[in-house]
C-alpha cells in the first residue's frame, strides 16, 4: 500500500500485475534462480519493447506519462482484460480533477416504494457497498444486510459470512476487486479512506487481495448461498444503477426449489425489533 500512499499508483500497479503473470504465461523459460514472484523488471520492458531504465522510472513513478503505444504492450504483457486495462489507463491519463463535493448518499422515495413491493430479497447499496436500505425478504436472506451494515467489512470479518457463501474465497476476491474499480481515481474520498484502512488493519485477507490490485466489476451473476434456516439457494443477482446509488435484487428461477425457499423466508417473522418496515426510509452509512 505504500505505493498508493505515496500517490505512485501506475507503479504500485505494475508492480502488482507482473508478479502474478508467470514467464511460462509470457512465453519465457521458467529459470532456475528466481529471486521475484512473477515476471522480472527487464522482461517486461523486453517483452513490451521498451528500455529496462523507462520501464524501471515507471514503476518508481519518475515517469507518470507513458504513450498509450506504451501502455498498450504494457497490457498485452501483462495479459489484462478490457477492465484492467482500462484502469490502467486511468492511472496514467493524469488528469487534473477538480475537487468533488461530498454528498451523503440518498434512496430516492421511489426505490423505497419499489423495495416494499418486490417479493424478492432486494436493497440499495452505496458505492462503497454500504447497505442504505432494504426489504424484509433481504434481512430473512441475511441480518448483514441490513441498512448501516457494509457488505464488504461483513463478508471479510464475520465469520458467518463463511459458511453462507458457498465459495467464500471467489465472493471476497471479486467484492475487493470490484471495491478498488469503485474507487477508480476517487482516492482521497472519506468513506473509501476510511473502509480501505479499517479493513487492512483487521482482515491479512483483505491486505492479500488488495496488494494484488485486482480491478473487476461486480454486476449481474448466479451464486449459492446456504442458509441457516432454508438451507442451500441458488439465486440470480441483477444490479442496477438509480442516480447515485444501486439497487441490488436477488431471484431464483421460476419453479425452482430456491424459488419455495424463498416464499418461506419471506412468510418468517420480522429480523427483530430493528428490522425497519417494508419501503420506510433507512439512514446510510
Amino acid at each position: 500500500m505504500k505505493d498508493e500512499e505515496s500517490g505512485n499508483r501506475l507503479g504500485g500497479y505494475l508492480r502488482a500485475r507482473r508478479e502474478l503473470v508467470s514467464p511460462e504465461q509470457a512465453g519465457l523459460p521458467p529459470g532456475g534462480n528466481r529471486r521475484v514472484p512473477g515476471l522480472r523488471r527487464e522482461e517486461v520492458a523486453l517483452l513490451a519493447g521498451i528500455s529496462p531504465d523507462y520501464y524501471l522510472r515507471l514503476e518508481r513513478g519518475r515517469d507518470k506519462n507513458p504513450s498509450p503505444q506504451v501502455l498498450a504492450a504494457l497490457a498485452r504483457v501483462l495479459r489484462l482484460d478490457d477492465v484492467e486495462r482500462t484502469y490502467l489507463l486511468g492511472l496514467a491519463a493524469g488528469r487534473p480533477r477538480a475537487p468533488r463535493r461530498r454528498r451523503p448518499e440518498h434512496v430516492p422515495a421511489r426505490l423505497h416504494e419499489l423495495l416494499a413491493q418486490l417479493p424478492v430479497p432486494a436493497f440499495v447499496e452505496g458505492r462503497a457497498f454500504d447497505v442504505l436500505a432494504a426489504n424484509p425478504t433481504a434481512l430473512a436472506l441475511s441480518p448483514r444486510l441490513r441498512p448501516g451494515e457494509n457488505r464488504l467489512r461483513s463478508l471479510l470479518l464475520d465469520p458467518e459470512e463463511r459458511s453462507f457463501h458457498q465459495d467464500w474465497t471467489k465472493a471476497t476476491a471479486d467484492f475487493v476487486a470490484a471495491l478498488r474499480t469503485s474507487i477508480g481515481d476517487d482516492t482521497d474520498n472519506p468513506r473509501f479512506v476510511e473502509l480501505v484502512g479499517e479493513l487492512a488493519l483487521s482482515s491479512q485477507r483483505f491486505r492479500t487481495l488488495w496488494a494484488r490490485h485486482d480491478v473487476r466489476g461486480l454486476g449481474g451473476g448466479t451464486t449459492t448461498l446456504h442458509h441457516p434456516v432454508v438451507g442451500e439457494l441458488r439465486l440470480h443477482r441483477d444490479k442496477l444503477p438509480v442516480e447515485d446509488v444501486i439497487l441490488v435484487v436477488y431471484y431464483p428461477d421460476r419453479g425452482s426449489d430456491s424459488e419455495g425457499k424463498l416464499r418461506r423466508l419471506a412468510a418468517l417473522p420480522a429480523a427483530g425489533p430493528e428490522a425497519p418496515a417494508a419501503g420506510a426510509p433507512a439512514s446510510g452509512g
